[in-house]
């Protein structure tokens, strides 16, 4: 009864249940520490001065049909963010990126698509402070023509943690911008 399997399969199972047990705490402490410290409803960004340009391009990968070119459209804008309440002990890295959100083809549907994101790895890279940024980007719609639709810009992330669920939110401000009509060739 008191073989040496015995014995190892115990140990083996204390020591799987006690790693699991300090991975729950790390989980729960690394909440809650993102809870206290306003991670999510941070305020302090700022996205602004958004110039949306459109072009036609010609492209059988997204919807071009009888080979006519679609509107293609990407942004240039100003972004100040402080993203530092977002890491603590438990943050391997933050993925941030802007999105726009804008309406559909029927009155109830809703469009959201990525123009920019960038990976932080640290603390000291989470103050960003973007002038004139180009969209890393190029949006195309289901639809022909982005027909200069209003768009809400916000910027959301995603917190990568060494141990525990990934964390998505946003923060509070938003951007606005008309979409432009797309320059013919």
């Amino acid at each position: 009864m008191f073989n040496l399997v015995t014995r190892f399969q115990q140990v083996s199972n204390q020591a799987l249940s006690a790693s699991m047990v300090v991975s729950g705490i790390v989980v729960v402490l690394s909440l809650l520490q993102l809870f206290f410290t306003n991670a999510w409803s941070i305020d302090s960004t700022d996205i602004s001065n958004i110039k949306a340009s459109a072009s036609l391009k010609q492209s059988f990968n997204y919807g071009s049909i009888n080979r006519k070119p679609k509107e293609n459209s990407k942004i240039i804008f100003d972004l100040d963010a402080d993203l530092t309440p977002l890491f603590n002990w438990n943050t391997k890295q933050v993925f941030v990126y802007l999105t726009a959100e804008y309406p559909g083809k029927s009155k109830d549907s809703s469009n959201k698509v990525t123009y920019w994101d960038k990976i932080i790895t640290s603390k000291d890279d989470a103050k960003l402070a973007l002038k004139n940024q180009r969209s890393k980007y190029s949006v195309w719609d289901y639809e022909k023509s982005f027909r200069s639709r209003n768009a809400i810009v916000k910027l959301e992330w995603n917190i990568q943690p060494h141990i525990g669920p990934l964390i998505f939110g946003e923060t509070t401000s938003v951007g606005e911008f008309k979409f432009a009509s797309a320059a013919t060739k």
